[in-house]
């Protein structure tokens, strides 16, 4: 980092908060033994870089950095008092169930609290018009659904009332509410803390990152990321299978990757079959010198085959549409089918240029987000939800456990929904994915 960047980025560390507020000054001791305690001033250094943490010192600044995650000494809700919510929201993910069995086991056996109920279908469960009724939720309940894939809650898209919420958590004595989902839900979950805040509710709410797009800020990984990349293996595999048994063979995989294309990059690194990786955060050509389809055609002149990856958000400016953009109900812009597309225009370009090809299409994106977690990750989902009954016992609110170098955090939900996350094309991941694709031999 140049002299000049590295004073910009580090005005704008400074002016991160990372602070989290409470819901009051804990007082209760805590009833965990044997157990290493977090001390609330234990930090994780925001900047692993130490020439930035040094410039600052040098300034006279803080070192940016988060609160530690982990069990504190003094809670602030009274087990015996706690009545606990949880909610999923949004759309399947691995490990939404590992999370829900983690919550109530952890707030059950470790703390006591044997009031935690389920909130059916997302934030529709808080609105009463909707009808939806709490689930008790114990330690049978949740036993064996880390089993399976999906959520046993259901869960839901669309923005409701934050008051209506925030009245019905007041009406059922609700102490601490977990939310479970991305930034859209996360978003939610600052409202609903905001308000609670001016109605002097004493509630603590506690986001649980989950985005299969890997896109939240401020976290090196959120749940069901890995086994999402984990599952798109066998599918490049059989993409590559096709690929190879036929002349010219090639074969087209789209991925989830709305905005960010981290499940499509790691997984061309994963499986290292793909010949062309393609992402929201790198723009491309069709056509001309620089296009795609001229290097796709350079492929298989020296191969014969190939295996292309796509992330649903790439060449969106490729795509002509003279229509409104439409919106899901998280106001999240639906982009246009770039798998299909891609498709069209490398089947009408090929038959232009009188050269065979056979194309095999592969959208596996329900059956990625609908299975169960890998073992790495169920212990990840373990581990987030640990961390947040630990904040929220303490009397934590308005924060979304984060994971940074390694170590557990806490993250306001503000700094976590600020931006998307998003792969930088000249950071380490891209350029190892164009080392391990070696896309530009053909791309140039």
């Amino acid at each position: 980092m140049d002299p000049q960047n590295m004073s910009v980025a580090i005005e704008d560390m400074f002016n991160l908060d990372f602070s989290i507020p409470r819901v009051g000054t804990p007082t209760l001791e805590s009833p965990l033994k044997d157990v290493i305690f977090v001390e609330d001033s234990e930090r994780i250094s925001y900047c692993a870089d130490p020439t930035a943490n040094d410039c600052l010192r040098a300034k006279g600044m803080p070192i940016p950095a988060f609160i530690a995650a982990g069990p504190r000494r003094l809670l602030y809700h009274d087990a015996a008092w706690t009545r606990a919510a949880i909610v999923t929201c949004g759309g399947l993910c691995p490990g939404l169930n590992d999370v829900i069995k983690s919550l109530v086991n952890t707030l059950y056996y470790v703390y006591g609290v044997d009031n935690i109920f389920g909130i059916q279908y997302g934030y529709s469960g808080l609105v009463p018009s909707f009808g939806l009724k709490p689930i008790s939720l114990t330690p049978d309940v949740v036993d064996a659904i880390h089993t399976t894939g999906g959520t046993i809650l259901g869960s839901s898209r669309g923005e409701q009332s934050t008051e209506e919420i925030v009245r019905t958590l007041d009406r059922l004595n609700i102490n601490i509410l977990f939310t479970i989902g991305g930034d859209g839900t996360q978003r939610g979950a600052h409202d609903i803390a905001v308000e609670l805040k001016k109605r002097n509710l004493p509630i603590s709410v506690v986001g649980i990152p989950k985005t299969i797009d890997n896109d939240l800020n401020f976290m090196d990984k959120t749940f069901g990321f890995e086994t999402a990349v984990q599952e798109t293996g066998p599918i490049i595999s059989c993409a590559h299978n096709e690929a190879k048994g036929a002349f010219n063979g090639i074969g087209l995989v789209r991925l989830m990757g709305r905005d960010s294309g981290f499940i499509a990059a790691n997984a061309s690194l994963a499986n290292s079959l793909v010949n062309f990786c393609l992402i929201p955060e790198v723009e491309f050509q069709l056509r001309g010198e620089h296009g795609f389809l001229e290097a796709l055609e350079h492929r298989l002149l020296r191969k014969h085959h190939a295996v292309i990856v796509v992330a649903e958000g790439a060449g969106q400016n490729l795509i002509t549409d003279d229509s409104a953009p439409q919106k899901d109900k998280s106001g999240n812009i639906l982009h246009k089918d770039i798998g299909l597309f891609l498709k069209d225009m490398i089947i009408k370009y090929f038959k232009e240029r009188k050269i065979e090809i056979s194309m095999k299409y592969f959208d596996p994106s329900y059956i990625i987000r609908s299975t169960p977690t890998c073992g790495m990750d169920s212990i990840f989902c373990l581990n987030l939800a640990q961390h947040a009954v630990h904040a929220a016992m303490a009397g934590m609110t308005d924060l979304v456990v984060g994971n940074w170098q390694g170590y557990f955090t806490y993250v306001p939900i503000p700094l976590a929904t600020m931006a998307r996350r998003k792969i930088d094309p000249r950071g380490q991941l891209w350029q190892s994915v164009l080392l391990t694709t070696r896309q530009n031999q053909d791309w140039k």
